[in-house]
């Protein structure tokens, strides 16, 4: 799991996004700059409970698509179906997509170059307050009841849901 995690970053944003189209070419554009099987997924970063979650998210669709229990084609779509615990790519997307206006956002890369950051901090702004769960919203979307919080830290709860998946399949 080690090397798994020197190929990945997980960046936190602030953006407007004005339209979702052309974000995805923009981004499309950066990948095709490089090499192959460079990965860059966007996400609703109000949807994660931390770069803990996002994490161990991004090792497991990396390790289904090793093991051939992917449930998506795409890997950026296994990161949101692993990270939103979901296995419907409809739901996860909800939970996970961008939407237009001003937005949170988590970018994860996997094996690109270091010198994408640049571009992407010229789309975005740089902010990790990102990963800062906000419990309320979090509660809500994944159904989480108080009982549940009181023992044990949202963050583990949000990856005891993505591991749960794994079980699950």
């Amino acid at each position: 799991m080690d090397n798994l995690q020197e190929n990945i970053q997980i960046l936190g944003y602030k953006g407007q996004i004005k339209n979702i189209a052309n974000i995805l070419e923009e981004v499309n554009n950066l990948k095709d700059q490089c090499c192959d099987g460079c990965v860059i997924q966007l996400l609703d970063a109000r949807a994660v409970g931390g770069r803990k979650h996002v994490l161990h998210g991004t090792i497991q669709a990396i390790q289904a698509f090793n093991r051939g229990t992917n449930l998506a084609n795409d890997l950026g779509i296994e990161i949101c179906i692993r990270i939103s615990a979901q296995r419907q790519i409809s739901k996860a997307l909800k939970l996970l997509g961008l939407y237009e206006g001003e937005m949170d956002i988590c970018i994860v890369m996997i094996d690109c170059p270091d010198y994408f950051i640049d571009q992407l901090n010229d789309m975005f702004d740089k902010d990790d307050s990102v990963f800062e769960a906000d419990i309320p919203y979090l509660k809500s979307i994944y159904k989480i009841s108080d009982k549940e919080l009181e023992s044990i830290h949202m963050e583990d709860l949000l990856i005891d849901k993505t591991t749960s998946l794994i079980v699950d399949v």
